[in-house]
C-alpha cells in the first residue's frame, strides 16, 4: 500500500503507518525525511538542549548520559523513530590502547529486526568503539543512529591512569529538531533549511532559509536588519542599522545611507599664476571642508605672516588655492563666480567682498579671485584689493559639485 494513514483503519494498523504519518517533532528534512535530532529544553530554561547530556566522572573512564526526547530517522520508507531516555543511564568506556588513541562515538541507536535482522526491536544509548591508529578516525555508525557525542580516548587511558579528559576530549555532536512549523534553535551544524520560510533562532538573531541560505529576519522581508545581526547581505538595497548610523548594501560593500556631515580640516596649496611661488613662512595657512556624495562645502583661511614672502611676489601673480576634492569638469560648471572671498584689512580695519572661479588646474583650485562690489577687474594678490601686510586676512568657501 503507498499512501499511508494512521488511526483511520479500524484494524491492521502497523507501526511503519505510524512512524510515517506522525507529525509531531519532525522538523522537515524533504517531503518524506524528517530532521534527526534532540527536542530542546532544559528544567530551568537557561539551555537550548539539555537532553542526553554526557557527564563525565573525573579520573575515570565513565559517564552518564542524562534523560531527553529525541527523533531518529530512518529510511525513507522506514520512517522516524521517536525515543526516550526516561532515566540517566551510565556508560563505561574502554580502556585505551598502549600505543595509538582512538576515537569513540556515543549514540542513540534503534535495533528493528524487521529491516536489521538483529534480533532486537528496542532503542539502546551505546558507545560506537573505534580503532586504535597512529592517526585515529571517527568509526562507521550504524545504520540508524544518531550520534550524539564523540570522545577520543588516548593511548594509554584507564580509571587508574587519569581517564578520560572530559573538558578537552569530548566534542558534542547533539543537533535539535522541533515540531514541523517550529522555529529551529541553532545548537551544533543544523544544516540548510528544508524549504523557503523555514525559520531558526541562531541565538543573536532570527533568521529565515531563503532557498539557498539562512537570511537575517527581518531583512530577507525588506526590513532594517538591527545592528550587529547582518554581516553580509542578501540583495542589493538592503539596510541595516549600525553604530555609524544607517547603511545600505550596495552590491559589494555596506556604505553609510545619509551620513551625518562632519569637517574635515585640510591644508590648501596656496600658488600664483605669475612670478615667484607664495612662501607662507610664519602665517597661517587652513582649510576644512564636508563632503557629502558630490557635494563639498569648503573654507580656505590665510593669515599673512611677518615671514611671508609679500615682496619677492609678482604684483600681478594672481593667486589660486588648491580645493580638498577636484570640482566636476563639466564647462557650464566651472563658469561664473561661484565661491565667496573675502579680504580683511587689518591696518584700516575694512572688509573687502569678492568672489573666484573653479578650475580643474592642479587636482582642483580656486583661482580669479576678484571683487564683487567693486569695479576693479584685476585679480587678487599681494597689491589687490589693497596692499596686503602682516596680519592681513583673507577668507575663501562656498559650496561646489566635484567630480567623484
Amino acid at each position: 500500500m503507498n499512501l499511508r494513514s494512521s488511526w483511520v483503519a479500524e484494524t491492521g494498523q502497523t507501526r511503519e503507518d505510524t512512524r510515517l504519518t506522525q507529525l509531531g517533532a519532525t522538523t522537515p528534512a524533504n517531503p518524506l525525511d524528517v530532521r534527526s535530532g534532540i527536542l530542546p529544553g532544559s528544567y530551568d530554561g537557561q539551555y537550548r538542549l539539555s537532553g542526553f547530556w554526557l557527564e563525565g566522572g573525573a579520573g575515570t573512564m565513565t559517564a552518564t548520559v542524562h534523560e531527553g526526547r529525541a527523533v531518529v530517522q530512518a529510511d525513507s520508507n522506514q520512517g522516524a523513530y521517536p525515543v526516550t531516555l526516561a532515566e540517566p543511564i551510565t556508560l563505561t568506556f574502554a580502556d585505551g590502547d598502549a600505543s595509538y588513541g582512538r576515537i569513540d562515538v556515543v549514540v542513540l541507536r534503534v535495533y528493528d529486526d524487521l529491516y536489521d535482522d538483529s534480533g532486537f526491536t528496542k532503542a539502546a544509548v551505546e558507545i560506537v568503539r573505534g580503532t586504535p591508529a597512529a592517526t585515529p578516525v571517527v568509526p562507521a555508525l550504524p545504520e540508524i543512529a544518531l550520534p550524539v557525542y564523540q570522545v577520543a580516548v588516548r593511548a594509554g587511558i584507564s580509571a587508574g591512569k587519569g581517564g578520560v579528559n572530559w573538558s578537552t576530549d569530548v566534542t558534542d555532536l547533539r543537533t535539535p529538531t522541533v515540531a514541523v512549523g517550529g522555529i529551529l534553535p541553532v545548537y551544533g551544524d543544523t544544516g540548510n533549511g528544508a524549504y523557503p520560510g523555514q525559520y531558526r533562532d541562531s541565538g543573536g538573531a532570527l533568521q529565515r532559509w531563503d532557498g539557498s541560505a539562512w537570511v537575517s529576519y527581518p531583512s530577507a522581508l525588506g526590513g532594517i536588519a538591527p545592528s550587529g545581526a547582518v554581516a553580509t547581505a542578501s540583495y542589493t538595497g538592503q539596510y541595516r542599522d549600525s553604530p555609524a548610523g544607517l547603511q545600505r548594501w550596495n552590491g559589494t560593500a555596506w556604505v553609510t545611507y545619509q551620513p551625518v556631515p562632519t569637517w574635515t580640516n585640510y591644508t590648501p596649496v596656496w600658488r600664483c599664476e605669475a612670478g615667484v611661488a607664495p612662501v607662507l613662512g610664519n602665517g597661517t595657512l587652513a582649510g576644512a571642508y564636508v563632503k557629502t556624495g558630490t557635494v563639498v562645502t569648503f573654507r580656505i583661511y590665510l593669515k599673512i605672516g611677518s615671514t611671508t614672502n609679500l615682496s619677492a611676489q609678482d604684483a600681478n601673480g594672481d593667486w589660486t588655492f588648491s580645493l580638498p576634492a577636484a570640482p566636476v569638469s563639466t564647462a557650464w560648471k566651472l563658469d561664473g563666480r561661484v565661491l565667496n572671498a573675502e579680504a580683511f584689512d587689518e591696518t584700516t580695519g575694512l572688509t573687502y567682498q569678492g568672489s573666484g572661479l573653479l578650475a580643474v588646474a592642479n587636482g582642483g583650485v580656486v583661482r580669479s579671485l576678484r571683487d564683487t562690489l567693486k569695479t576693479s577687474g584685476s585679480s587678487w594678490d599681494k597689491s589687490l584689493p589693497f596692499a596686503w601686510a602682516v596680519n592681513d586676512i583673507l577668507s575663501v568657501h562656498g559650496t561646489y559639485e566635484s567630480a567623484s
